[in-house]
Protein backbone atom coordinates (compact mmCIF):
# COMPACT_ATOMS: atom_id res chain seq x y z
CA UNK A 1 0.00 0.00 0.00
CA UNK A 2 1.36 3.29 -0.82
CA UNK A 3 0.15 6.73 0.66
CA UNK A 4 0.00 10.43 -1.07
CA UNK A 5 2.35 12.23 0.86
CA UNK A 6 5.05 13.80 -1.51
CA UNK A 7 8.42 14.22 -0.74
CA UNK A 8 12.00 14.30 -1.95
CA UNK A 9 15.39 13.35 -0.46
CA UNK A 10 18.71 15.90 0.22
CA UNK A 11 21.80 13.49 -1.13
CA UNK A 12 25.45 14.89 -1.91
CA UNK A 13 28.34 12.55 -3.45
CA UNK A 14 29.90 12.18 -0.05
CA UNK A 15 29.92 12.96 3.52
CA UNK A 16 30.67 16.96 3.90
CA UNK A 17 29.25 18.48 1.52
CA UNK A 18 26.73 20.65 3.08
CA UNK A 19 23.54 17.49 3.15
CA UNK A 20 22.45 19.31 6.72
CA UNK A 21 22.47 22.96 6.34
CA UNK A 22 20.68 22.37 3.11
CA UNK A 23 17.92 20.20 4.79
CA UNK A 24 17.46 22.23 8.00
CA UNK A 25 17.03 25.46 5.52
CA UNK A 26 14.69 23.85 2.95
CA UNK A 27 12.65 22.64 6.32
CA UNK A 28 12.60 26.13 7.98
CA UNK A 29 12.47 28.21 4.54
CA UNK A 30 8.99 25.70 4.13
CA UNK A 31 7.54 25.99 7.04
CA UNK A 32 8.06 30.02 6.99
CA UNK A 33 5.74 29.79 3.71
CA UNK A 34 3.15 27.80 5.94
CA UNK A 35 3.87 24.26 4.11
CA UNK A 36 3.45 21.80 6.69
CA UNK A 37 6.74 19.97 6.08
CA UNK A 38 7.85 16.69 7.57
CA UNK A 39 11.46 15.58 7.99
CA UNK A 40 13.18 11.99 7.73
CA UNK A 41 16.56 11.23 8.23
CA UNK A 42 17.71 8.02 6.40
CA UNK A 43 20.15 5.74 7.97
CA UNK A 44 20.24 5.23 11.64
CA UNK A 45 20.90 8.95 13.29
CA UNK A 46 19.56 10.83 16.11
CA UNK A 47 21.73 14.01 16.28
CA UNK A 48 20.37 15.42 12.60
CA UNK A 49 16.91 14.92 13.53
CA UNK A 50 17.10 16.61 16.16
CA UNK A 51 17.80 19.83 14.47
CA UNK A 52 15.08 18.27 12.38
CA UNK A 53 12.81 18.75 14.75
CA UNK A 54 13.56 22.37 15.84
CA UNK A 55 13.57 23.47 12.20
CA UNK A 56 10.54 22.12 10.85
CA UNK A 57 8.75 22.66 14.23
CA UNK A 58 7.95 18.23 13.90
CA UNK A 59 9.65 15.13 15.26
CA UNK A 60 11.80 13.15 12.52
CA UNK A 61 11.71 10.17 11.88
CA UNK A 62 14.63 7.73 10.81
CA UNK A 63 13.85 5.94 7.82
CA UNK A 64 16.50 2.82 7.47
CA UNK A 65 16.38 0.20 4.21
CA UNK A 66 19.01 -1.99 5.87
CA UNK A 67 17.18 -2.16 9.46
CA UNK A 68 13.88 -1.64 8.64
CA UNK A 69 11.26 -4.22 6.82
CA UNK A 70 9.14 -2.47 3.98
CA UNK A 71 6.24 -2.49 6.02
CA UNK A 72 7.57 -0.31 8.85
CA UNK A 73 9.00 2.11 6.64
CA UNK A 74 5.64 2.46 4.60
CA UNK A 75 3.90 2.75 8.05
CA UNK A 76 6.20 5.49 9.13
CA UNK A 77 5.45 7.95 6.03
CA UNK A 78 1.72 6.64 6.00
CA UNK A 79 1.22 7.85 9.86
CA UNK A 80 2.15 11.59 8.64
CA UNK A 81 0.33 11.73 5.05
CA UNK A 82 -2.88 13.62 6.14
CA UNK A 83 -1.26 15.38 7.95
CA UNK A 84 1.95 16.45 6.06
CA UNK A 85 2.05 18.62 2.00
CA UNK A 86 5.77 17.75 1.98
CA UNK A 87 8.60 14.79 3.07
CA UNK A 88 12.22 16.04 2.88
CA UNK A 89 14.33 13.33 3.89
CA UNK A 90 18.35 14.15 4.74
CA UNK A 91 20.37 11.42 2.75
CA UNK A 92 23.75 9.92 4.79
CA UNK A 93 26.72 10.07 3.39
CA UNK A 94 27.57 9.82 -0.35
CA UNK A 95 24.54 8.93 -2.21
CA UNK A 96 25.55 5.58 -2.74
CA UNK A 97 27.29 4.36 0.83
CA UNK A 98 25.79 1.84 2.35
CA UNK A 99 26.76 -1.02 4.50
CA UNK A 100 27.83 -3.09 1.47
CA UNK A 101 25.29 -6.05 2.10
CA UNK A 102 21.44 -6.11 1.74
CA UNK A 103 19.55 -5.42 4.68
CA UNK A 104 15.88 -5.99 4.94
CA UNK A 105 14.86 -3.70 2.01
CA UNK A 106 18.32 -2.57 0.96
CA UNK A 107 21.99 -1.93 2.31
CA UNK A 108 21.25 1.24 4.30
CA UNK A 109 21.94 3.92 1.65
CA UNK A 110 20.19 7.01 0.47
CA UNK A 111 20.24 5.26 -2.91
CA UNK A 112 18.11 2.12 -1.92
CA UNK A 113 15.74 4.58 0.23
CA UNK A 114 15.05 6.78 -3.19
CA UNK A 115 14.67 3.33 -5.07
CA UNK A 116 12.39 2.14 -2.59
CA UNK A 117 10.60 5.22 -2.11
CA UNK A 118 10.44 6.58 -5.48
CA UNK A 119 11.20 9.97 -3.97
CA UNK A 120 13.11 11.64 -6.43
CA UNK A 121 17.15 13.18 -5.38
CA UNK A 122 18.26 16.80 -4.96
CA UNK A 123 21.96 16.25 -5.38
CA UNK A 124 23.86 18.36 -2.91
CA UNK A 125 27.44 19.12 -4.66
CA UNK A 126 29.96 20.81 -2.69
CA UNK A 127 32.40 23.24 -5.32
CA UNK A 128 34.67 24.81 -3.70
CA UNK A 129 37.79 23.21 -5.48
CA UNK A 130 36.34 22.39 -9.02
CA UNK A 131 33.82 23.81 -11.44
CA UNK A 132 32.82 22.03 -15.15
CA UNK A 133 34.15 19.02 -13.03
CA UNK A 134 30.78 19.25 -10.98
CA UNK A 135 28.48 18.32 -13.85
CA UNK A 136 30.55 15.06 -14.87
CA UNK A 137 30.04 14.33 -11.16
CA UNK A 138 26.01 14.82 -11.83
CA UNK A 139 26.37 12.94 -14.80
CA UNK A 140 27.66 9.77 -13.16
CA UNK A 141 25.50 10.21 -10.05
CA UNK A 142 22.38 10.22 -12.56
CA UNK A 143 23.60 7.05 -14.79
CA UNK A 144 24.77 5.14 -12.23
CA UNK A 145 20.88 3.20 -10.94
CA UNK A 146 18.27 3.74 -13.28
CA UNK A 147 15.97 3.46 -10.24
CA UNK A 148 17.40 6.71 -8.70
CA UNK A 149 15.91 9.65 -9.98
CA UNK A 150 18.12 13.25 -9.86
CA UNK A 151 15.58 16.23 -9.71
CA UNK A 152 18.19 18.93 -9.82
CA UNK A 153 21.26 19.93 -8.10
CA UNK A 154 22.36 22.51 -5.42
CA UNK A 155 25.84 24.03 -5.88
CA UNK A 156 27.11 25.14 -2.29
CA UNK A 157 30.60 27.13 -1.38
CA UNK A 158 29.81 28.87 -4.58
CA UNK A 159 32.84 31.16 -4.97
CA UNK A 160 30.49 34.23 -7.32
CA UNK A 161 28.79 35.01 -10.02
CA UNK A 162 31.12 33.80 -12.72
CA UNK A 163 32.12 30.54 -10.68
CA UNK A 164 28.13 29.65 -10.45
CA UNK A 165 27.66 30.36 -14.41
CA UNK A 166 30.16 28.00 -15.23
CA UNK A 167 28.87 24.89 -13.14
CA UNK A 168 25.19 26.19 -14.14
CA UNK A 169 25.85 26.19 -17.87
CA UNK A 170 27.44 22.51 -17.61
CA UNK A 171 25.10 21.34 -15.57
CA UNK A 172 22.37 22.77 -17.61
CA UNK A 173 23.86 20.85 -20.50
CA UNK A 174 23.03 17.55 -19.16
CA UNK A 175 19.13 18.66 -18.74
CA UNK A 176 19.05 18.35 -14.77
CA UNK A 177 17.66 21.51 -13.06
CA UNK A 178 20.08 23.73 -11.01
CA UNK A 179 17.37 24.97 -7.79
CA UNK A 180 20.13 27.01 -5.59
CA UNK A 181 23.33 27.99 -5.83
CA UNK A 182 24.89 28.89 -2.05
CA UNK A 183 27.72 31.30 -1.53
CA UNK A 184 30.86 30.41 0.83
CA UNK A 185 29.67 31.88 4.13
CA UNK A 186 30.88 32.08 7.97
CA UNK A 187 28.80 31.34 11.07
CA UNK A 188 26.63 28.33 8.94
CA UNK A 189 28.38 25.34 10.53
CA UNK A 190 26.54 23.91 13.18
CA UNK A 191 29.33 22.85 16.57
CA UNK A 192 30.27 19.44 16.76
CA UNK A 193 32.06 16.98 18.71
CA UNK A 194 32.62 13.39 18.46
CA UNK A 195 30.05 11.58 17.07
CA UNK A 196 28.86 14.15 15.32
CA UNK A 197 26.88 17.90 15.57
CA UNK A 198 26.18 18.88 19.62
CA UNK A 199 23.06 18.12 20.53
CA UNK A 200 20.53 20.25 19.46
CA UNK A 201 19.55 21.30 23.20
CA UNK A 202 22.98 21.86 23.58
CA UNK A 203 23.52 24.08 21.30
CA UNK A 204 23.94 28.13 22.32
CA UNK A 205 21.13 30.38 20.24
CA UNK A 206 20.02 27.34 17.73
CA UNK A 207 16.81 29.54 16.33
CA UNK A 208 19.02 31.97 15.85
CA UNK A 209 21.34 29.86 13.77
CA UNK A 210 18.42 28.20 11.74
CA UNK A 211 17.38 31.29 11.02
CA UNK A 212 20.79 32.35 9.43
CA UNK A 213 20.62 29.36 7.97
CA UNK A 214 17.08 29.80 6.40
CA UNK A 215 17.75 33.27 5.70
CA UNK A 216 20.88 32.13 3.31
CA UNK A 217 18.84 29.13 1.70
CA UNK A 218 16.08 31.22 1.02
CA UNK A 219 17.92 33.77 -0.55
CA UNK A 220 19.57 31.16 -3.27
CA UNK A 221 17.57 28.15 -3.24
CA UNK A 222 14.12 27.91 -5.73
CA UNK A 223 11.67 26.93 -3.23
CA UNK A 224 9.19 26.56 -5.69
CA UNK A 225 11.31 24.27 -8.07
CA UNK A 226 11.52 22.43 -4.83
CA UNK A 227 8.26 21.86 -3.88
CA UNK A 228 7.10 20.97 -7.47
CA UNK A 229 10.42 18.46 -7.54
CA UNK A 230 8.81 16.44 -5.36
CA UNK A 231 6.86 13.01 -6.23
CA UNK A 232 3.90 10.85 -4.34
CA UNK A 233 5.84 7.66 -2.38
CA UNK A 234 5.46 4.20 -4.78
CA UNK A 235 4.22 1.36 -2.81
CA UNK A 236 6.90 -0.38 -1.25
CA UNK A 237 4.89 -2.00 1.81
CA UNK A 238 1.04 -2.82 3.71
CA UNK A 239 1.05 -0.34 6.14
CA UNK A 240 -2.11 0.33 8.54
CA UNK A 241 -1.23 3.06 11.06
CA UNK A 242 1.97 2.43 13.09
CA UNK A 243 1.84 -1.82 12.23
CA UNK A 244 4.19 -3.35 12.39
CA UNK A 245 5.57 -2.68 15.52
CA UNK A 246 9.25 -1.88 15.40
CA UNK A 247 9.38 -3.25 19.16
CA UNK A 248 7.36 -4.67 21.81
CA UNK A 249 7.09 -2.47 24.58
CA UNK A 250 8.82 -4.01 27.97
CA UNK A 251 5.93 -2.93 29.71
CA UNK A 252 2.59 -1.26 30.23
CA UNK A 253 4.40 1.80 32.12
CA UNK A 254 7.79 2.51 31.25
CA UNK A 255 10.19 4.58 32.62
CA UNK A 256 12.20 6.19 30.14
CA UNK A 257 15.90 7.80 31.59
CA UNK A 258 15.70 11.13 29.51
CA UNK A 259 18.35 14.20 30.06
CA UNK A 260 21.59 15.30 28.67
CA UNK A 261 23.11 12.39 29.41
CA UNK A 262 20.84 9.86 27.73
CA UNK A 263 18.58 11.39 24.86
CA UNK A 264 19.30 8.90 22.09
CA UNK A 265 15.99 7.12 21.57
CA UNK A 266 14.37 6.81 18.43
CA UNK A 267 10.66 8.39 17.66
CA UNK A 268 9.33 5.65 15.53
CA UNK A 269 10.22 3.10 18.99
CA UNK A 270 8.29 5.12 21.27
CA UNK A 271 5.32 6.09 18.73
CA UNK A 272 5.24 1.93 18.90
CA UNK A 273 5.10 2.04 22.49
CA UNK A 274 2.38 4.57 22.77
CA UNK A 275 -0.06 2.81 19.76
CA UNK A 276 0.68 -0.12 21.89
CA UNK A 277 -1.28 1.00 24.72
CA UNK A 278 2.16 1.72 26.78
CA UNK A 279 2.49 4.62 28.63
CA UNK A 280 5.85 6.16 28.84
CA UNK A 281 7.43 7.66 31.84
CA UNK A 282 10.50 10.28 31.42
CA UNK A 283 12.46 10.90 34.59
CA UNK A 284 15.99 12.38 34.88
CA UNK A 285 19.38 10.17 36.50
CA UNK A 286 21.39 13.78 36.02
CA UNK A 287 18.25 15.41 38.14
CA UNK A 288 18.98 12.65 40.32
CA UNK A 289 15.41 11.42 40.01
CA UNK A 290 14.70 7.62 40.39
CA UNK A 291 12.66 5.27 38.44
CA UNK A 292 8.94 5.86 39.16
CA UNK A 293 7.91 3.32 41.60
CA UNK A 294 4.99 1.85 40.08
CA UNK A 295 6.96 1.39 36.45
CA UNK A 296 6.57 -2.16 35.51
CA UNK A 297 9.86 -1.80 33.16
CA UNK A 298 12.79 0.80 33.02
CA UNK A 299 14.62 1.96 29.74
CA UNK A 300 18.07 3.70 29.87
CA UNK A 301 18.81 4.50 26.14
CA UNK A 302 21.99 5.96 25.24
CA UNK A 303 23.51 9.55 25.21
CA UNK A 304 26.47 10.41 26.37
CA UNK A 305 27.46 9.16 30.26
CA UNK A 306 30.92 9.77 29.86
CA UNK A 307 30.38 13.57 29.39
CA UNK A 308 28.43 13.02 32.89
CA UNK A 309 30.28 9.78 34.86
CA UNK A 310 30.78 12.41 38.22
CA UNK A 311 27.25 13.69 38.11
CA UNK A 312 25.75 9.97 37.62
CA UNK A 313 28.10 8.64 40.04
CA UNK A 314 27.06 10.64 42.53
CA UNK A 315 23.06 10.32 41.75
CA UNK A 316 22.48 8.51 45.08
CA UNK A 317 18.60 8.94 44.63
CA UNK A 318 18.75 7.54 41.21
CA UNK A 319 21.29 4.96 41.97
CA UNK A 320 18.72 3.43 44.83
CA UNK A 321 15.65 3.49 43.16
CA UNK A 322 17.43 1.54 40.00
CA UNK A 323 18.79 -0.99 42.53
CA UNK A 324 15.81 -1.22 44.16
CA UNK A 325 13.84 -1.82 41.38
CA UNK A 326 16.55 -4.27 40.16
CA UNK A 327 15.72 -6.15 43.60
CA UNK A 328 12.31 -6.08 43.06
CA UNK A 329 12.51 -7.82 39.43
CA UNK A 330 11.78 -4.90 37.14
CA UNK A 331 13.02 -5.75 33.82
CA UNK A 332 15.24 -2.94 32.86
CA UNK A 333 17.35 -2.52 30.15
CA UNK A 334 20.38 -0.09 28.21
CA UNK A 335 21.36 1.03 25.45
CA UNK A 336 25.01 1.96 24.34
CA UNK A 337 25.07 4.57 27.15
CA UNK A 338 22.81 3.22 28.84
CA UNK A 339 24.55 -0.26 29.36
CA UNK A 340 27.21 1.52 30.61
CA UNK A 341 25.60 2.98 33.29
CA UNK A 342 24.12 -0.43 34.26
CA UNK A 343 28.02 -1.55 34.73
CA UNK A 344 30.10 -1.53 37.49
CA UNK A 345 32.16 1.72 36.69
CA UNK A 346 33.34 3.73 33.97
CA UNK A 347 36.82 5.08 33.09
CA UNK A 348 36.64 8.94 31.47
CA UNK A 349 38.92 9.94 29.16
CA UNK A 350 41.40 11.11 32.14
CA UNK A 351 41.78 7.93 33.14
CA UNK A 352 39.54 8.67 36.76
CA UNK A 353 36.96 6.31 37.34
CA UNK A 354 33.52 6.77 38.38
CA UNK A 355 31.62 3.86 40.15
CA UNK A 356 28.64 3.19 37.98
CA UNK A 357 24.75 1.10 39.02
CA UNK A 358 26.75 -2.21 39.58
CA UNK A 359 23.32 -4.08 37.97
CA UNK A 360 25.82 -5.68 35.48
CA UNK A 361 29.29 -6.71 35.45
CA UNK A 362 30.15 -4.27 32.78
CA UNK A 363 33.70 -1.84 33.23
CA UNK A 364 34.06 0.44 30.17
CA UNK A 365 36.79 3.11 29.43
CA UNK A 366 37.13 6.01 27.49
CA UNK A 367 41.14 6.26 27.73
CA UNK A 368 41.26 3.76 25.54
CA UNK A 369 39.21 4.97 22.56
CA UNK A 370 38.39 3.04 20.08
CA UNK A 371 35.55 3.55 17.46
CA UNK A 372 32.43 0.72 17.10
CA UNK A 373 30.69 1.70 14.22
CA UNK A 374 27.82 -0.29 12.03
CA UNK A 375 25.18 -2.01 11.64
CA UNK A 376 24.07 -4.79 14.35
CA UNK A 377 22.26 -8.05 13.52
CA UNK A 378 20.79 -9.37 16.62
CA UNK A 379 19.57 -13.06 17.89
CA UNK A 380 18.06 -12.92 21.60
CA UNK A 381 18.97 -15.28 23.46
CA UNK A 382 15.99 -16.98 25.72
CA UNK A 383 12.48 -15.23 25.49
CA UNK A 384 13.77 -11.45 26.25
CA UNK A 385 12.00 -11.88 29.95
CA UNK A 386 9.02 -9.92 28.78
CA UNK A 387 10.95 -6.63 28.06
CA UNK A 388 9.94 -7.44 24.45
CA UNK A 389 13.27 -8.26 23.44
CA UNK A 390 12.53 -11.57 21.86
CA UNK A 391 13.13 -12.83 18.15
CA UNK A 392 15.88 -11.12 15.46
CA UNK A 393 16.67 -7.28 16.33
CA UNK A 394 18.19 -4.90 13.80
CA UNK A 395 20.19 -1.89 15.08
CA UNK A 396 23.09 0.05 14.80
CA UNK A 397 26.41 0.49 16.96
CA UNK A 398 28.48 4.05 17.44
CA UNK A 399 30.86 4.61 20.24
CA UNK A 400 34.27 5.16 20.99
CA UNK A 401 33.83 3.39 24.62
CA UNK A 402 36.18 0.11 25.47
CA UNK A 403 35.03 -2.82 27.32
CA UNK A 404 37.91 -3.64 29.87
CA UNK A 405 35.23 -6.49 31.45
CA UNK A 406 31.96 -8.31 31.18
CA UNK A 407 31.65 -11.28 33.25
CA UNK A 408 27.78 -12.05 32.49
CA UNK A 409 25.73 -14.06 30.12
CA UNK A 410 25.63 -13.01 26.84
CA UNK A 411 22.20 -11.10 25.77
CA UNK A 412 22.54 -12.21 21.93
CA UNK A 413 24.23 -13.31 19.54
CA UNK A 414 25.11 -10.01 17.73
CA UNK A 415 26.85 -10.04 14.04
CA UNK A 416 27.49 -6.75 12.25
CA UNK A 417 26.29 -6.48 8.33
CA UNK A 418 29.12 -8.74 7.04
CA UNK A 419 27.65 -11.97 9.47
CA UNK A 420 30.86 -11.31 11.51
CA UNK A 421 30.19 -11.67 15.45
CA UNK A 422 30.79 -8.72 17.24
CA UNK A 423 33.41 -8.55 20.67
CA UNK A 424 30.64 -7.30 23.13
CA UNK A 425 27.44 -9.63 22.69
CA UNK A 426 25.73 -7.79 25.75
CA UNK A 427 25.03 -8.79 29.37
CA UNK A 428 21.91 -10.31 31.59
CA UNK A 429 21.58 -10.96 34.84
CA UNK A 430 18.77 -11.45 36.45
CA UNK A 431 16.38 -9.13 34.79
CA UNK A 432 18.63 -6.64 34.32
CA UNK A 433 20.17 -6.67 30.31
CA UNK A 434 22.12 -4.66 28.18
CA UNK A 435 24.01 -3.98 24.64
CA UNK A 436 26.04 -1.34 22.82
CA UNK A 437 23.62 -0.89 19.98
CA UNK A 438 20.53 0.34 19.48
CA UNK A 439 17.52 -1.40 17.98
CA UNK A 440 15.84 -0.05 15.51
CA UNK A 441 13.42 -2.86 14.00
CA UNK A 442 12.71 -6.42 15.88
CA UNK A 443 10.75 -9.39 14.52
CA UNK A 444 9.36 -11.51 17.30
Amino acid sequence: MGNDLRGLIVAAPRSGSGKTTITLGLLRALRRRGVAVQPFKCGPDYIDPAFHDVAAGRASLNLDTWAMRPELIASLTTMHAGESELGIVEGVMGLFDGAGVRGRCGNGSTADLAALSGWPVVLVLDVAAQAETAAAVVLGCQSYRADVKIAGVIINSVAGPRHERMIADAVGALGVPMLGALRRAEGLALPERHLGLLQAGETADIEAKLDAICDAVSEAVDLDAIVGAAAPMQPCGHAEGLSPLPLRPPGQRIALALDRAFSFVYPHILAGWHQAGANVLPFSPLGDEAPPRDCDAIWLPGGYPELHAQALANANAFKAGMRAAAERGTPIHGECGGYMVLGTGLEAADGSRYEMLGLLGLETSFAKRRLHLGYRRARFLGDGDGRGLSGEARGHEFHYATVIANNDPPLAEIRDASDMPVADAGARRGTVTGSFFHVIDCVP
